[in-house]
């Protein structure tokens, strides 16, 4: 595995929704479904905040501002990581960055912007 492509930001109105994707090209099942993958978001000046998490027995974490509103998944066949955000809200606002871990390599996503207006 050698790199992460996003896909999927955009602009949408409080309570809309956007589907996140983050491809892995090149990368072979075996290595898909042994990938802990995650989505950040930052927003200028703050840190970058975990928002979800799923790990290689497809175990899900969410920050407590998202849960029940964003849902993580892999699919294997596409080698690909979704994050659905439904009901979105205008402190949703920030550049998502998708990441992943496999034995010990760390890699990030290119980012991509989201933006709920109010």
């Amino acid at each position: 595995q050698s790199r992460l492509v996003e896909s999927g930001g955009g602009f949408v109105q409080a309570g809309g929704s956007l589907r996140l994707s983050c491809a892995t090209p090149g990368t072979i099942l075996s290595t898909f479904t042994s990938l802990d993958m995650a989505y950040y978001r930052q927003v200028p000046g703050k840190e970058r905040e975990l928002v979800a998490s799923i790990d290689s027995d497809r175990k899900a974490n969410y920050v407590d501002s998202v849960k029940g509103r964003f849902t993580i998944s892999k699919d294997n066949i596409k080698r690909t990581m979704y994050l659905q955000m439904n009901n979105l809200k205008p402190e949703d606002t920030a550049i998502y960055y998708c990441y992943s871990k496999f034995r010990g390599q760390t890699i990030w996503g290119q980012g991509t912007q989201v933006t709920v207006s109010s």
